[in-house]
């Protein structure tokens, strides 16, 4: 990843329009009769529909699609309590990534309120015009109260990202480490370092989930947060810990199978990793510097799971994995608030996408070709293309099933394509073609079955219901690949066309293009020798109706496979 210096940041930020994002009109505006209708006198009669029914806010408005970021600017990144205005290009930022990852509009507010009760007013005084708040870079503790309070006396989804974002992609994380350590929530014995509305929020949704408080200690800068501290604040004494043997993050971190860092950098040493249980789970979550360095991480001890908040290297922690498609699902189903039901649901189906097959362009994006559920890859990638419908769909489920949702989504085939359509993921003739496929699968034959992208095309063709894949290749070949990619092959055929067992084809077809070729000089024998030759053997199967059309090209140059034909 290049490095981003201070010059390359600022010029970003100002060259063309300053800033990050824009409003752009969603109606005709080239007419009179547009302008009437947008404005006076026309956008008098939704206006009355309104006054009527608040609910057609979302039928008439942008508010079904509008998400606000609101910052006091007090606990800004890494920068700390900077103000409102200096927080400004975080929130633009925010905004950004709502817009391209879901396609949700939003408005970024900065507001110069330190104090929690003023704040929490003007928040609520702006309310009306939003379907969903996310709360941004609100220091410690105010940000507990700020959120709770919103949560109570809103009726529109509220979510403090920095709490409840990070604790979602952690815990998805979590659970999906545990699967690869062979280790159960309930049993394992977690280190928290930070104390922190992130730490917290983590912490919480992991006893959710199953991790026993008595096997949680936490730790903040003045060491370990037992039951004999009298400086606690509610938060912090939720996590006291009765036990009196450990002081110090050294201390606390042995025998431990779970490191979670939310602190400040370097503060985990190689001996304390070595210090703990057998494939431990390391969090090392602080920015940019993280607690321990994944290389210093992974020197210690080579069963170490580690996860950092870097792009650059595995298994990262990125909310923007999260966020924008829980408050798209929200957004979805007009949901009154983002509960615990809804962040449980997102938690497990961004677990669940990291064990399935990863898409081509995701693997293209890190210049690899084969990302497996495993120790380098136990969370979903930011680009991938298929959380907009995993974790959506599975927030707008929860919410319908847990009562917050004002409207309902019967159609899920519909909603999920809606989703893709929304962004750019489907267009009208693809869907067409994907329709068609399925109506009447085909039989197709994948040439270059030994081929991982062939393979795991072939797997994704099947799963979709597109066609009937055949795999040519050696079949003992195929399934440790397909083992190694963790590929189900279940209903897919295999042809080891070089098989003794395919010699009576092999003949059968030599005969035919022989006979095709005669003209040409052809014989059987040289027919015969073609069998042996994947495309040969492949067009043959369709030429001779054991298979409807042919897939090639990976191994081979395109016009090499029409010579022959």
């Amino acid at each position: 990843m290049a490095k981003i210096t201070k010059e390359a940041a600022l010029l970003y930020h100002s060259q063309g329009k300053p800033g990050k994002i824009e409003v752009v009109p969603t109606k005709p505006y080239s007419t009179q009769t547009d302008l009437s209708l947008a404005y006076s006198p026309g956008v008098a009669e939704p206006c009355l529909e309104i006054e009527k029914n608040p609910q057609d806010a979302y039928k008439y408005t942008a508010k079904g699609n509008l998400v606000a970021v609101i910052s006091n600017g007090t606990a800004v990144l890494g920068l700390g309590d900077i103000g409102a205005l200096s927080g400004k290009p975080v929130m633009e930022g925010k905004g950004l990534l709502f817009k391209i990852y879901a396609g949700i509009d939003v408005f970024d507010i900065e507001i110069e309120e330190k104090d929690p009760d003023k704040f929490i007013e003007a928040v609520k005084a702006i309310a009306p015009t939003f379907g969903g708040i996310n709360l941004e870079d609100i220091k410690a503790p105010e940000c507990f109260e700020i959120e709770r309070r919103l949560k109570e006396e809103l009726d529109i989804p509220v979510m403090h990202d920095d709490q409840h974002g990070t604790a979602i992609i952690s815990s998805a994380g979590l659970i999906n480490a545990l699967q690869v350590a062979n280790k159960k929530i309930e049993d394992v014995k977690i280190v928290v370092n930070g104390a922190g509305a992130s730490a917290v929020s983590c912490t919480k949704l992991y006893v959710s989930l199953g991790a026993r408080l008595e096997n949680i200690v936490m730790v903040d800068s003045k060491g370990v947060i037992s039951k004999n501290r009298t400086d606690l604040n509610e938060q912090k004494r939720y996590f006291a810990t009765n036990r009196t043997d450990i002081h110090t993050l050294e201390e606390a971190i042995k025998g431990a199978d779970v490191f979670l860092g939310l602190s400040r950098g370097n503060v985990l040493s190689q001996d304390m990793v070595r210090s703990m249980a057998a494939s431990p789970i390391v969090f090392a979550l602080a920015n940019p510097v993280p607690e321990i360095s994944y290389e210093d991480a992974m020197a210690s001890r080579p069963d170490v799971l580690m996860s950092t908040g870097r792009s650059d290297y595995p298994n990262q922690i990125n909310n923007v994995i999260g966020f924008p498609y829980i408050f798209r699902g929200a957004l979805d189903t007009q949901a009154s608030a983002i509960n615990e039901e809804m962040k449980i649901a997102a938690v497990h189906a961004i677990a669940n996408l990291a064990k399935q097959p990863v898409p081509d362009v995701v693997n293209a994006a890190y210049h690899v070709n084969n990302l497996t559920f495993g120790p380098e890859y136990f969370i979903p990638k930011p680009v991938d293309p298929r959380l907009i419908t995993e974790v959506s769909m599975a927030v707008a489920k929860a919410a319908m099933q847990s009562g917050v949702a004002r409207k309902q989504i019967e159609d899920w085939d519909a909603y999920k394509l809606r989703l893709r359509e929304l962004m750019g993921y489907e267009s009208k003739l693809t869907r067409q073609l994907y329709e068609t496929a399925r109506q009447n699968p085909q039989r197709v034959v994948f040439a270059e079955g030994g081929h991982p992208n062939m393979l795991k095309a072939a797997v994704e063709a099947k799963a979709e219901g597109i066609c009937h894949p055949i795999l040519l290749g050696n079949d003992e070949k195929i399934e440790k690949l397909a083992k190694e990619l963790d590929l189900n092959l279940e209903g897919i055929e295999i042809v080891n066309l070089r098989h003794d067992r395919e010699t009576e084809r092999r003949e059968r077809y030599a005969h035919i293009l022989a006979e095709k070729r005669a003209r040409e000089g052809a014989t059987y024998d040289e027919a015969n020798d073609k069998m042996f030759e994947r495309n040969y053997f492949g067009m043959m199967m369709v030429e001779t109706g054991d298979a409807d059309a042919m897939i090639t090209g990976l191994y081979t140059k395109v016009y090499l496979v029409y010579k022959p034909v």
